[in-house]
């Protein structure tokens, strides 16, 4: 009895062949970089939303430390102040602070001295400012004077300078580790792209002597290596969306800790990974094969 006919056992086999030796090596290296980089992007974002949260809570404050004059108590200046300021357009409430709250600050510096009411420690004054229209330090500090009050006004806008700043920073940080991150990336494609040409170099002759052009070959390895990066990319960015999720449940409303509050929504930045692994690997691959297949000829 004849052998059945397979049609699989004549279908013609793929220039490159599906799977590889080397492929799991170059998958894991490409899915570490990915998770890398997707952590990357949600520490970005948790630290971005952190420096809005306190620019906004101290831009919506302010403080001010008022000393008594001759003739009246500390206590009496602070109120005097407190009711000052609470009539300045722009403010919300103001509020004279216990004395305990000005010991507690002078505490620290001059020890535990139990005479502390002796001293002329000057009192606190609590503003809470309109975020639609806040009023500067420049009008909160002449109203005082117009009442004759000694008093310094602190708009914390050296604090939420210095916030932005390390913002900005970290930004910046952010977006150069991603970068170096895509750069190795494309460099391990690279690698693999001239380990697998040069395994197939009688391949690619054949093909040069059959008609194909240079594109046509640097097409297979293009499409070969941005199918794994994607792949890779698919994995990294899932075991991120992991940790992030893990990360956003130990700490509940505020993420790990209050200055990385990781939202739900963020998410969401892990999902172009697996296209962004695809498009390094697409360009990388193919400017490699084109440039050593010409060297090759």
């Amino acid at each position: 009895m004849s052998e059945s006919f397979d049609p699989a056992r004549w279908r013609p086999a793929p220039l490159l062949p599906a799977t590889e030796a080397r492929d799991g090596g170059l998958v894991f290296v490409v899915t570490v970089l990915c998770f890398l980089a997707c952590l990357t992007a949600l520490g970005v974002i948790a630290a971005d939303r952190a420096a809005r949260g306190w620019s906004g809570q101290l831009a919506g404050e302010a403080t001010v430390i008022v000393r008594a004059k001759a003739g009246e108590t500390p206590d009496a200046a602070a109120a005097r102040a407190a009711e000052t300021l609470a009539g300045v357009t722009g403010v919300v409430e103001a509020r004279a602070l216990e004395k305990e709250k000005a010991y507690d600050l002078v505490r620290p510096w001059l020890g535990d001295i139990a005479d502390l009411e002796d001293l002329p420690v000057p009192r606190l004054v609590a503003i809470t400012l309109d975020p639609r229209a806040p009023p500067n330090a420049e009008m909160l500090d002449k109203a005082l004077k117009a009442q004759g009050l000694d008093a310094v006004v602190d708009d914390h806008s050296v604090w939420i300078k210095d916030i932005r700043r390390a913002a900005d920073t970290v930004r910046w940080a952010g977006a150069a580790i991603f970068l170096l991150i895509a750069a190795a990336a494309g460099y391990v494609i690279a690698f693999a792209t001239r380990a697998g040409l040069a395994a197939r170099r009688d391949v690619v002759e054949v093909l040069h002597l059959s008609g194909a052009d240079d594109g046509y070959i640097a097409r297979l390895f293009q499409i070969r290596f941005a199918q794994l990066a994607a792949v890779a990319g698919l994995i990294g960015a899932v075991t991120a969306g992991i940790v992030g999720a893990a990360l956003r449940l130990a700490g509940g409303g505020q993420g790990l800790t209050p200055a990385l509050p990781v939202a739900w929504i963020d998410l969401l930045a892990v999902v172009p990974c697996p296209l962004l692994a695809a498009v390094v690997a697409t360009v990388v691959a193919h400017r490699t094969a084109l440039h050593l297949i010409r060297a090759l000829q």
